[in-house]
């Protein structure tokens, strides 16, 4: 591949509101920043690479230190100063490059923050426009119009699968009422993602925790779909860190024996804070790791500690990052899937690229990615007009699955064709 120099550089940003208050860790939001990042050659190409911020996901402890708009203008400030430093630099191999800066943006965010303790996942959320700037040159560079061809061989083992079908996997945070739960299911979704670990201290939690699964188990467990060999929904719970011990979830486990819905559970993801290392090998369910695997480093050590998938988020641990991980994860025999940040409808294509081509999910054998934007941008049907292929039907969650047919893979998602609205911000 062809040595490029990165002559011109911008950044850029929209705030995007949300429906209502999207409650996760403790925490509510009410915008989303959508970053951009361009990167232009000497040759005169350029690529850009959007980014939807996710400050709460990413640090709890930025979110809660700073106004909304405060967190969020600091990880923009770490994608402007990242562009900068990208400026005049050559390169050939984009996992290089980023592997190149990333600890310096890590570094910098600490100084800009005040928080020394500042988790990884903050500076590589801040770096995934930035990096998908790089992946965007790189392919108008080098003539890549496809993204099978985009990956580079150290990582094709990982992403040899070519699916039909992905589910597509609603978000069901704190406040979303149950009857729109139940609509979900009656529009053909199957595999819902449900957020727990609600508010409070460890004891309320664990009671609005009972509660809320007691209440949707009510609502749909009977509930059946054609995707499961039993035929009942798979559940999918997500602690974020707010469970501080394996005793406080084994009494979350037990009431789900008690109400009948333990044998419904397919993943409990992030339940204790990474800190704590808690090896939970003898938890009787599936345990995937998703913010503490920030990188392919720590993602081994999530393995070693009995983590038994991986959410991989290219739209939020940047794209370069994700290929590290699933490489990994491919090697130890562990399952992916990919994960939302709520982010916006061209950054759910580069997800879907990803899951479309990962092994298929146990239990399932189809791919998985969650996508909630939505049901949380207020404007989301605006947002899918800055898509180049917006009216495809690949593009659209159809019963409750993404439909994979041969012009999806021909156009790859449209993740590598130009988008009108973006290109204008860097006129």
């Amino acid at each position: 591949m062809k040595s490029i120099t990165i002559a011109t550089v911008g950044s850029n940003f929209e705030r995007e509101p949300l429906v209502r208050p999207f409650g996760f860790k403790g925490g509510y939001m009410s915008e989303i920043w959508q970053s951009a990042a361009m990167l232009g050659s000497a040759s005169g190409k350029r690529g850009i690479g959007l980014c939807s911020q996710g400050v709460l996901w990413s640090d709890a402890h930025v979110f809660a230190g700073h106004a909304e708009s405060g967190g969020n203008a600091l990880m923009y400030a770490m994608s402007e100063w990242a562009v900068q430093q990208l400026k005049g630099q050559t390169f050939s191999d984009p996992v290089a490059l980023l592997e190149s800066i990333r600890h310096d943006v890590y570094a910098y965010g600490k100084k800009i923050t005040g928080h020394a303790g500042l988790r990884e996942t903050f500076a590589l959320n801040a770096l995934v426009g930035v990096d998908f700037a790089v992946w965007q040159l790189y392919a108008a560079e080098n003539g890549i119009s496809n993204f099978d061809d985009l990956i580079p061989a150290a990582y094709r083992p990982a992403l040899a699968h070519r699916h039909a079908q992905a589910a597509s996997i609603p978000l069901m945070a704190y406040g979303i009422p149950i009857e729109e739960l139940k609509a979900a299911v009656a529009d053909g979704y199957f595999f819902m993602k449900i957020k727990i670990g609600q508010p409070g201290t460890q004891a309320e939690m664990l009671e609005k925790d009972m509660a809320r699964i007691t209440a949707i188990h009510a609502a749909i467990g009977d509930a059946r779909t054609p995707y499961t060999a039993n035929g009942k929904l798979p559940y999918y719970f997500d602690a974020n860190g707010r469970y501080e011990s394996k005793e406080t979830l084994q009494r979350l486990l037990d009431h789900t024996k008690a109400i009948g819905a333990f044998d419904q559970i397919a993943l409990v993801e992030e339940p204790f804070p990474e800190e704590l290392e808690i090896d939970i090998r003898d938890i009787p369910v599936r345990v995937a790791a998703d913010e503490s695997a920030h990188t392919d480093r720590d993602a081994l050590k999530r393995i070693q500690m009995g983590y038994s998938a991986i959410a991989l988020k290219p739209i939020a641990k940047t794209f370069s990052m994700s290929l590290k991980i699933a490489q990994l994860a491919h090697e130890h025999g562990v399952p992916c899937f990919c994960a939302d940040l709520t982010v916006s409808p061209l950054l759910v294509e580069w997800n879907k690229n990803v899951a479309a081509r990962l092994a298929p999910f146990p239990g399932l054998g189809i791919g998985l990615i969650e996508t909630n934007g939505h049901q949380n941008y207020r404007n989301w049907e605006t947002m899918r007009g800055y898509h180049p292929r917006a009216g495809a039907p690949w593009a659209r969650t159809q019963r409750g699955v993404f439909e994979l047919d041969a012009d999806y893979y021909a156009q790859s998602g449209a993740v590598l064709q130009p988008s009108p609205h973006f290109e204008a911000m860097f006129p």
